[in-house]
């Protein structure tokens, strides 16, 4: 995985504990809204669970890109159960 550094404003009023946490779920929800990454991609990045970054695509109201190998993934695990 690749590292960057940025540089943040001081004038972003932010609390320095929540803003890596911050940075890392906007990138990942971007990325995936246009579609550079997949849904486990994103939510790797984002360091939420699966259930927590499709609760942000709903609440962001960005659409999810449920493909062939998504469904085939979770219909699997759904066998197991």
């Amino acid at each position: 995985m690749k590292t960057i550094s940025i540089e943040v404003p001081d004038e972003i009023k932010v609390p320095e504990k929540d803003l890596e946490r911050l940075v890392k779920v906007e990138l990942a929800l971007r990325l995936y809204q246009k579609g550079y990454v997949s849904l486990g991609q994103a939510r790797r990045i984002s360091n939420l669970s699966k259930w927590e970054f499709l609760e942000l695509l709903s609440k962001e109201k960005i659409p999810v890109n449920y493909d062939e190998n998504e469904f085939k993934k979770d219909l699997k695990v759904i066998e197991q159960l």
